[in-house]
């Protein structure tokens, strides 16, 4: 949809991000907290470099049980890290940041946090976008849909949608004035007492 985009974007304009995608990644490299505990739940997809993400990936797509235990494996560690990430920011007198969160909807992280941002693009632009990547195939990109909510559902339930489709300096224009709100506390948010939290920790 353009997320690693668009906060690389966020980054451009000085708010500090927590990139979850990259967090996972260490997780699983040589010496990761997670490398152990994927090894035992899923025997010969790790190796001296840490988790073989291709050995990985194929022993779990297409079966939510499994995808289910390795969620229970990653997703505490990573709450504990987007906290410590956090803690540290408001050390540094930061009064906005970006979580940058692949599931939020689907792990029920947007309790969490004070707006939802989703960046969003037409299914064609989406399909092309994915199927270039490298190692993608028609399978994985169906079982990755298969896993997110929809689209059309995400745009309903966000606070604010960010397009992507139309080149990147509409997205800039779309982000720009975003911030603005955000830093004159003119946005309002749907998570119930969040406006308060957020003048709090300002």
């Amino acid at each position: 949809m353009g997320k690693s985009t668009t906060a690389a974007m966020f980054r451009r304009l000085g708010v500090p991000v927590f990139d979850s995608d990259a967090f996972v990644h260490k997780l699983q490299v040589k010496g990761g907290r997670a490398v152990g505990a994927i090894e035992a739940a899923f025997p010969g997809t790790t190796n001296k470099d840490g988790v073989d993400r291709t050995k990985l990936a194929a022993m779990v797509l297409g079966y939510p049980n499994r995808l289910l235990v390795l969620e229970s494996i990653l997703h505490p560690l990573v709450h504990r890290g987007q906290k410590r990430w956090i803690q540290a920011q408001r050390r540094a007198l930061k009064t906005l940041v970006v979580l940058d969160i692949p599931l939020l909807f689907e792990t029920g992280s947007e309790s969490q946090v004070h707006y939802v941002v989703v960046v969003s693009a037409s299914a064609h632009i989406q399909r092309v976008r994915v199927l270039s990547r490298l190692g993608m195939t028609e399978e994985k990109f169906r079982n990755i849909l298969a896993q997110q909510t929809p689209d059309r559902i995400k745009r309903r339930r966000a606070d604010f949608v960010i397009p992507t489709g139309a080149g990147k300096r509409e997205t800039w224009t779309r982000l720009r004035r975003l911030l603005t709100k955000l830093k004159h506390g003119k946005a309002l948010s749907r998570r119930r007492g969040f406006e308060r939290r957020l003048v709090n920790h300002a």
